[in-house]
């Protein structure tokens, strides 16, 4: 006799979700597409195109006032294959929705910028396939970095604006011969400006590779004469403690040390209420490379400085890595939203 306790109800699976339907990138759909799109849903669509990936959590900061205005629309831009989507999978608990650039978003912003779509070297299966990458969770977080600034300059009455945000693939087109920096942004806070140089850590990275890096940043400065702040992200603060010495020792051997300034900074830091917010009082540079006091120092009071890298340093290898055609630089911020009242 075959006996089983288990309640029938135990022994079903969750209900297949129903596959929502998605428009297919036809000659027809990119036309109806030109009435649709907004100003915001082109520049989401420069955006990721720009940054790869965001989470929805993260679109929200960038140009949403609610998650569930985020949401709304989002499925729209899913169904006119704008933008594509997938779940990573977690052990426990559900991973956010993380969103890419699909088919059509690419072609439209192709014939926005005056290009041939091919030239963009867009490929829906490598939009896609970041979903399968070991650095999914690194280039999240680097945009997790930036999209706080975004919100931070969004909010009534910010101090702080982020005037530029350019992606790890941009710096490695323009610097890579030299270094390649994980982004480079630009924050504007009480008439104080300060360009840098993000290195974020998820504490996997070898520090003499970090220390090493710092003899590119020298290179780089030498050949643009621009000196550029370098920020490097730590996951804690025993972790920044040990970086912090393989910096200094890094430090120590250049020619030219005053050429790389270099502060840090965990995502621990005691004493700082907001763990994510990267404008608070939280750098320390290092050691020797002290700004206007001791201490932890907001963003904004790191160096300031008001000479963007606006070209690229005239090499053979970054002039080499121009093709295929590049869209224009997104601004970090999004089109105004209508005054009237929220639109869709």
């Amino acid at each position: 006799m075959i006996s089983n306790p288990t309640p029938q109800r135990a022994l079903r699976g969750h209900m297949p979700q129903r596959p929502t339907p998605r428009a297919a990138t036809t000659g027809e759909h990119h036309a109806q597409l030109a009435g649709r799109l907004t100003l915001r849903d082109r520049w989401l669509a420069r955006m990721l195109h720009e940054h790869k990936v965001f989470t929805t959590q993260q679109i929200v900061e960038l140009c949403y006032p609610t998650m569930r205005a985020a949401n709304h629309r989002l499925l729209d831009l899913f169904k006119w294959r704008v933008v594509d989507r997938f779940q990573p999978f977690v052990s426990s608990g559900t991973a956010p929705m993380h969103y890419v650039l699909d088919i059509a978003g690419a072609v439209a912003l192709a014939y926005e910028d005056g290009l041939d779509p091919k030239q963009l070297g867009y490929r829906h299966e490598d939009a896609i396939g970041i979903a399968h990458s070991l650095r999914l969770a690194h280039t999240v977080g680097v945009n997790g970095f930036f999209t706080t600034l975004v919100a931070l300059s969004r909010q009534p009455g910010a101090r702080g604006r982020l005037t530029a945000w350019w992606s790890e693939l941009r710096c490695g087109r323009l610097f890579g011969d030299m270094v390649r920096p994980d982004a480079y942004g630009r924050w504007r806070e009480d008439g104080h400006q300060i360009e840098f140089f993000l290195e974020f850590d998820f504490g996997t990275e070898d520090l003499g590779k970090l220390g090493r890096k710092l003899h590119g940043y020298e290179k780089l400065a030498t050949a643009t004469g621009i000196t550029t702040p370098v920020l490097v992200w730590l996951p804690t603060n025993r972790r920044e403690t040990t970086a912090r010495r393989a910096l200094a020792d890094a430090l120590s051997q250049l020619d030219r040390p005053a050429l790389v300034p270099v502060a840090t900074s965990a995502v621990d830091v005691a004493g700082v209420a907001s763990e994510n917010n990267p404008a608070v009082a939280r750098w320390l540079p290092i050691s020797g490379q002290a700004s206007r006091r001791p201490g932890r120092l907001r963003l904004a009071e790191l160096w300031p400085h008001t000479d963007p890298p606006t070209t690229a340093p005239s090499s053979t290898a970054a002039q080499a890595q121009q093709a295929p055609a590049e869209l224009a630089t997104p601004d970090p911020l999004p089109p105004p939203l209508p005054t009237s009242r929220f639109r869709r």
